[in-house]
């Protein structure tokens, strides 16, 4: 891919949502006593949009939901793991369930899923968000693997009108699209790579692991498929199973526990419902909090997903 830029989702996706401030008077941007250069920018010029609700993330779900009954469009921005747990309640009952009744508007930006706050250790990391959000009814469950993604989304969170989970890398990492690409949000993912027997399907940072599986497996001859399933509620479910239908295994990657209601949970559904005729096979964390020190990287070998554990995995096939 040509021009690839190195950027965090974060200040990306807050930049956008800035410029569309300017031109939309209905826009607030709400955090959880977040910091970030971008965010100082849009405070210093939307003072007067702009609400920091303190270190308080059940309160910022609850003062979004009263602007968003007000007509207003929210984006309320904290730390994943605090913003989808803690205020897990007031998520459920101010959005899930009211969105049954009433227009939200309310876009929560979860900054730090899987382990990308990986040396801040277990209280910090997010391996739970993927399975407690996607339980709730009328809530879109976004994921993103680049930057780009993630600035294309704000437009479409704009126009859509419900409440949304966004769930944001803290690292920043190069970009796998063109900031041309159009995606299809109804669609939900992306097919990159066609293969024959052996497919993966990946979510946000796996992704990047997952092109990387694929490069590495094309110097053996190996030709796998991948998917970036980015629409993790909401996504064309037949059109996936069509394309799956195709291979003989398929491999889920995610940094979050499972069998605990994840991606590969997402997958083993799909498969179960229209009786699929795949061998599946997931990748991620086993049932433990993660107390070891290290890198995402070290984090990943320490517990059996490492790109070289999921080579090997697929040269067993």
């Amino acid at each position: 891919m040509k021009n690839k830029q190195v950027k965090t989702m974060r200040d990306t996706i807050i930049e956008e949502i800035s410029n569309r401030m300017e031109e939309n008077k209905s826009i607030f941007f709400l955090t959880a006593d977040m910091g970030a250069p971008a965010l100082d920018k849009l405070r210093q010029k939307y003072a007067d949009r702009f609400i920091n609700v303190g270190i308080a993330e059940q309160n910022l779900i609850n003062v979004s939901t009263g602007l968003a009954l007000e007509g207003f469009t929210v984006y309320a921005f904290a730390i994943a793991a605090f913003l989808s747990m803690r205020a897990y309640e007031q998520i459920r009952n101010n959005l899930a369930l009211l969105g049954d009744h009433k227009e939200l508007n309310v876009n929560l930006l979860g900054v730090g899923v899987g382990v990308s706050y990986d040396m801040s250790g277990p209280s910090h990391h997010c391996l739970e968000d993927i399975s407690i959000i996607r339980t709730l009814p009328n809530m879109s469950l976004f994921s993103p693997s680049d930057w780009v993604m993630a600035y294309s989304f704000v437009k479409h969170s704009i126009r859509f009108k419900s409440p949304k989970y966004i769930r944001l890398d803290s690292k920043a990492m190069p970009n796998i699209y063109e900031e041309s690409e159009q995606f299809d949000w109804e669609t939900g993912f992306v097919e990159l790579n066609k293969g024959k027997d052996v497919c993966i399907i990946s979510t946000g940072i796996t992704t990047h692991k997952s092109l990387k599986i694929i490069d590495e497996l094309s110097k053996d001859s190996i030709k796998t498929g991948l998917i970036d399933l980015f629409m993790l509620k909401y996504f064309d479910k037949e059109y996936l199973l069509k394309i799956l239908s195709k291979y003989k295994v398929v491999i889920t990657i995610e940094e979050g526990f499972i069998g605990k209601g994840g991606l590969d949970s997402i997958i083993a559904n799909l498969k179960i419902h229209y009786q699929a005729d795949f061998t599946l096979k997931s990748f991620g964390f086993s049932d433990s909090y993660l107390f070891q020190q290290g890198s995402r990287e070290f984090l990943s070998e320490c517990h059996g997903f490492s790109i070289k554990d999921i080579i090997s995995s697929i040269k067993n096939y």
